[in-house]
C-alpha cells in the first residue's frame, strides 16, 4: 500500500518524535495511495516543520523551523542536494497540475543549490532550476524559473512564465505574461553575491544541527539522553 523503500533515503530519518512532523499523505479519492517521504540522512527537518506525503529530498538539504512542504494534494514534490528552504516557507501544489522533468512530472521540482528564503511561498505546478534565489515573502506560483535566476522579496511570478536563467525579478514585480519575464535584466553582482553568500551559511547548517541535537529527540527537537 505504501512506498517505503529506497537504499539512499529513510523516512524515519530522525528518531521515532518526528514521525508526526514527517509522514504519508492521508488516504483520498483524488490520492487513494499512501507514499512517504524519502528523506536523505544527511538532510535536516527543524523542530515545528512538516514533510507530508511524496516528497524527495536530496543530500545536505537545510529545513528551517516552521516549514509546511505538504504533498497532499499535488503530487510528487522534489528538493535537490544543498538546497534550502527557510522559516515560514510553504510548498503545495494543485491537483493534477504538473510539469514534465526529464521522464517524470512533479508538482514541485527543486533543483540544486536553492534558496527558498523566510516566509515565501511555492505553489506547484512549478520549476525551480539549479542556484535559484528565491527571495522573501515572494510567491511563485505555475512558473518555469531558468539556472542562476534572482526573485527578490514581495515578488509574484506567476501566469505559466518561464524566467530566462540568470535574470533578476526586482522587489516587489509582478511577472505575470511571458513580455514581462523576457524584458528582465540579469542578475546585479552585489545579488549574485549575497545569494552565494546565502547557500555557504546554510549548506553547513544540517551537519551542524545534527550534532547539535543529537540522535534522540523529543517532538520539540531538542536532544535528550536515552537511558
Amino acid at each position: 500500500m505504501g512506498e517505503k523503500e529506497g537504499s539512499n533515503f529513510s523516512s524515519n530519518s530522525h528518531s521515532h518524535c518526528f514521525e508526526p512532523f514527517i509522514g504519508p499523505n492521508p488516504i483520498t479519492s483524488f490520492n487513494p495511495v499512501q507514499r512517504f517521504p524519502k528523506i536523505d540522512k544527511t538532510a535536516f527537518v527543524s523542530q515545528f516543520s512538516s514533510v507530508i506525503g511524496d516528497v524527495t529530498i536530496r543530500n545536505n538539504v537545510y529545513v528551517a523551523p516552521n516549514v509546511s512542504i505538504r504533498a497532499d494534494e499535488g503530487t510528487p514534490f522534489y528538493i535537490g542536494s544543498n538546497t534550502n528552504i527557510q522559516d515560514g516557507v510553504i510548498l503545495h501544489g494543485l491537483l493534477n497540475k504538473r510539469i514534465s522533468v526529464g521522464k517524470k512530472k512533479y508538482s514541485i521540482f527543486i533543483g540544486n543549490k536553492v534558496t527558498i528564503a523566510h516566509g515565501a511561498l511555492v505553489h506547484g505546478p512549478c520549476y525551480i532550476a539549479d542556484e535559484v534565489f528565491v527571495g522573501f515573502n515572494s510567491i511563485v506560483y505555475t512558473a518555469i524559473v531558468g539556472r542562476g535566476a534572482f526573485i527578490s522579496y514581495n515578488a509574484v511570478v506567476t501566469n505559466g512564465v518561464r524566467i530566462p536563467p540568470g535574470r533578476f525579478v526586482p522587489p516587489g514585480a509582478n511577472i505575470d505574461s511571458q513580455e514581462k519575464a523576457d524584458a528582465l535584466s540579469s542578475v546585479p553582482k552585489d545579488s549574485k553575491e549575497f545569494a552565494h553568500e546565502v547557500q555557504r551559511v546554510n549548506q553547513e547548517f544540517p551537519a551542524s544541527y545534527h550534532l547539535l541535537f543529537g540522535e534522540n529527540r523529543c517532538s520539540c527537537g531538542f536532544a535528550y539522553d536515552q537511558k
